[in-house]
């Protein structure tokens, strides 16, 4: 098994190829006497040599790979009326582009084929993806209308282990968010001095504490999360103890780990910035985005 030091290294190699330690440095956070000596100990292992990543350095990797991605996108999107109205809110157009699109195209990218969306709202909409993502496998939510979220990633659950499990209704703006390894389980988040908005408050090495709405010297939420093997197994069981509990089909699933039962998991923040992805809100948001929306 890796330590963090070593798959960090080991990842950033296999991502962009023979690399300078300080950009290995740089694109890690780690400091270049930490870079250097974690590449003596690779190279001792046989898993880089002359800067690449082996075909051992790969087999290493592989534990880490992201086997399947799972997209929420069973809801209305009210706050985006009235494009909403007769168009999922995964599937409208941002400059020409579904804003769906722009994930599906960075977990392709990253080299994950397992891909799943659970669709209700308008859900028979979602089939004009198949023509350009044939892999897509559709799970129905004849509820969404119901219960809240927790109701898709319910129906999902089983499928959480090693697994991205995103909102549908993200626009990315840089793919390489979407990475083909994940050491553990993280959720994607911004840090901010002040937030009106979902966020986290974690300790000094980034593990997830406390989930809020509002907040100061914290974390601005974003939905894209990494499930690894253990804490995806975990997760299905939670879900379902949640849903089937009183008030429970009115919980965001997120709350599942990260606040009902946040003692039971290991969940650490995977900084990102404001210029990596967007969460469109609301339509007047949508028309300064795209201005085809405000005519």
């Amino acid at each position: 098994m890796l330590t963090k030091k070593q798959f960090d290294v080991l990842e950033c190699l296999a991502e962009n190829g023979a690399v300078s330690q300080r950009k290995i440095a740089d694109g890690t956070g780690m400091s270049v006497g930490n870079v250097n000596k974690t590449v003596k100990e690779l190279a001792s292992e046989k898993l880089i040599a002359d800067g690449k990543v082996t075909d051992s350095g790969i087999k290493a990797l592989e534990p880490y790979r992201v086997k399947r991605a799972i997209f929420i996108a069973a809801g209305f999107g009210s706050r985006l009326v009235p494009i909403t109205l007769n168009t999922p809110k995964p599937l409208v157009r941002v400059n020409g582009k579904r804003i769906i699109d722009s994930l599906l195209d960075a977990v392709i990218a990253a080299g994950i084929e397992e891909i799943y969306i659970v669709r209700g709202y308008l859900g028979e909409q979602f089939d004009q993806l198949l023509y350009k993502y044939p892999m897509i496998k559709f799970i129905e939510n004849p509820i969404y209308n119901e219960a809240n979220n927790i109701s898709s990633a319910l129906l999902a659950s089983h499928l959480m282990e090693n697994a991205y499990v995103m909102e549908a209704d993200l626009l990315l703006y840089n793919p390489r968010v979407i990475k083909k390894y994940q050491y553990s389980t993280n959720y994607l988040g911004v840090k901010v001095d002040r937030t009106d908005d979902w966020c986290f408050f974690t300790d000094s090495r980034l593990k997830i504490k406390k989930l809020g709405i509002g907040g100061i010297d914290c974390y601005h939420m974003f939905g894209i999360s990494y499930w690894d093997s253990e804490q995806g197994a975990k997760l299905s069981k939670y879900i379902k103890m949640v849903f089937d509990s009183p008030g429970g089909k009115e919980s965001y699933w997120d709350q599942v780990a990260l606040d009902r039962y946040i003692n039971e998991f290991s969940v650490s923040v995977r900084p990102c910035t404001f210029d990596d992805l967007i969460e469109i809100d609301t339509f007047n948001e949508l028309k300064k985005l795209d201005k085809s929306y405000a005519v």
